[in-house]
């Protein structure tokens, strides 16, 4: 058998994939580790009692929108980081931009707040456990991150593995905040946004060896 026969033999047998092949993936893969992190964030830490209340409040639309459109962002990267050379430069922009949103509104509010509140408004009444548990709920996030990565074929391994973790860590930071009754800015933009990049470190870390092929 000759080269050619070869090549000819083995393209032959190739099948086409879906289109919404990878959609699917990324969906299965995110969809079920978001229901492991709220199953988890449920039995371990419960909702938030003033729920009800809370969801009248401006403070409390600005923290689900800020925590949502990173984890929006933050799933579309990793959607764009499966195809090989897939650029993820729009997410980044969109997530960067989110965060200096946030610690615009973060600083303006302090500016209007007298001095002597500034230090609560940073710390509020959970700076010991905040980033620690968004951290720990994004850990499923990351694996179901990592498993949509390991079907597909990413070929910047450190940029993909940044991509699932900083998804994990903002997807993570929205289920966490349905627990979460902070409400100041402040603590918002440098704790929840925290919580959201160490995933993205630890993935940008673990993903050179996690994705290798």
């Amino acid at each position: 058998m000759t080269t050619d026969d070869l090549i000819a033999r083995l393209t032959g047998e190739l099948k086409p994939v879906s289109r919404l092949a990878v959609f699917w993936r990324v969906a299965i893969g995110l969809g079920v580790s978001l229901f492991v992190s709220s199953v988890l964030m449920y039995f371990w830490l419960g909702m938030r009692p003033d729920m009800m209340t809370a969801a009248g409040t401006m403070m409390f639309w600005t923290k689900f929108t800020y925590t949502l459109i990173l984890a929006v962002a933050g799933t579309w990267a990793v959607k764009r980081v499966a195809y090989p050379l897939g650029s993820i430069r729009v997410s980044l922009a969109v997530m960067a931009a989110t965060i200096v949103v946030m610690i615009v509104l973060a600083t303006a509010k302090l500016a209007m707040t007298p001095p002597d509140q500034h230090m609560a408004m940073m710390t509020g009444h959970t700076i010991a456990v905040c980033t620690r548990n968004i951290v720990l709920l994004s850990l499923p996030l990351l694996v179901g991150a990592f498993w949509v990565l390991r079907g597909l074929a990413p070929t910047r391994l450190t940029v993909a593995g940044a991509a699932a973790g900083l998804a994990a860590g903002a997807i993570a930071s929205f289920v966490y905040s349905f627990h979460c009754d902070e409400s100041a800015m402040p603590f918002i933009a440098v704790w929840y946004t925290l919580g959201i990049l160490i995933p993205g470190l630890i993935g940008a870390i673990a993903g050179r060896f996690v994705l290798r092929w």
